[in-house]
């Protein structure tokens, strides 16, 4: 018999059992936590989207049925994104700032008929635009400009106040959109409108499959760049700045998109504000889980739950995640 080693503290006997691992669990993750992202089209029957597996863009006369179910998965919020016909878009966006537009449909009918849900409402023009970016361009056609950008997401904002979403989410990366949108809502009556800005929203090549399911030009079959706007992955400390600015102009939940290679993000942000913070799982993240499953190198249940975990480990409160559905059935039948 071997001699034991000479180890008064052994770390494993805080892992000796399932019961004693459950005990001293540090982070959780569960369905409140989750906000599903949802596509919404004028069509008649679900649209599959081939980029994101078991996901499909959902008609407007179903809408409000898919977010009663969803709170009866213990899913207390969604985030809009409307898929906009292509005859609709311009260079400008004008579509976004029809009070009939799909989006502001899609709210005010998910609050008539499921007024329990959160609705998160993305504040940018990428989806009503002709070239794909997220606002209007200059007079050159090679940037966007900022502030007649700025303009028009504050009337977007308005509208979708009136129309009753509980929070609009500009995800434009303008300067100065945040507290010109909060000073705007407040002058309109709109004061218990929340904002959740993505503060630190990143040039990250993980959107493809967001930007084919809201219809996103890509130039030449490429993926349009927008790193004049958006941040630049390589920057840490200004992610900080960002999130400052934002909570400054009077942010109420501060984002960092994507989450996954960008979790050492999450803790600078956690750790320098006391703001709720969320974290959006994007397109390419939930795809490339998918696709390795597919083939049989991974455990889809496994490393979906072992991301998102490590999404709420780095410090974010609120997750956006296409997985929340699929996430909140697996919870329930725990």
């Amino acid at each position: 018999m071997s001699k034991p080693l000479d180890q008064s503290i052994r770390l494993r006997r805080l892992r000796a059992s399932a019961a004693i691992r459950s005990m001293l669990t540090e982070t959780t993750v569960e369905p409140r936590q989750l906000i599903q992202p949802l596509f919404v089209t004028e069509g008649a029957a679900l649209e599959p989207i081939a980029s994101l597996p078991g996901i499909s863009r959902i008609p407007l006369s179903q809408l409000a049925a898919h977010c009663a179910e969803l709170q009866k998965l213990g899913i207390h919020g969604v985030a809009l994104f409307p898929k906009i016909e292509n005859s609709r878009k311009t260079a400008e966006g004008a579509e976004a700032l029809n009070p009939n537009n799909l989006a502001l449909r899609a709210i005010r009918e998910v609050k008539q008929k499921c007024p329990g849900i959160i609705i998160f409402a993305d504040i940018a023009l990428d989806p009503y635009t002709s070239h794909g970016h997220d606002g209007i361009l200059n007079t050159k056609g090679d940037d966007v400009d900022n502030d007649l950008t700025v303009q028009s997401l504050v009337k977007m904002s308005l509208l979708t106040a009136q129309a009753g979403a509980d929070f609009v989410a500009p995800s434009d990366m303008m300067d100065g959109r945040v507290g010109a949108i909060r000073q705007a809502l407040d002058a309109n009556g709109h004061t218990g409108t929340g904002i959740l800005a993505y503060s630190a929203k990143f040039a990250s090549a993980f959107y493809g499959p967001f930007r084919d399911a809201v219809g996103s030009t890509r130039k030449n079959g490429e993926t349009l760049s927008k790193a004049s706007y958006q941040m630049n992955p390589a920057n840490r400390r200004e992610a900080i700045r960002e999130a400052h600015f934002d909570a400054a102009e009077g942010a109420d939940i501060l984002m960092v998109k994507p989450a996954g290679a960008y979790l050492d993000i999450i803790r600078d942000v956690r750790e320098t504000s006391d703001l709720p913070l969320a974290a959006y799982q994007v397109s390419g993240e939930y795809a490339q889980l998918h696709a390795a499953a597919e083939k049989g190198w991974l455990d889809l249940r496994a490393t979906r739950d072992e991301s998102l975990l490590a999404i709420r480990r780095a410090g974010a409160d609120l997750i956006l995640t296409y997985f929340a559905e699929a996430y909140a059935r697996d919870f329930a039948a725990r």
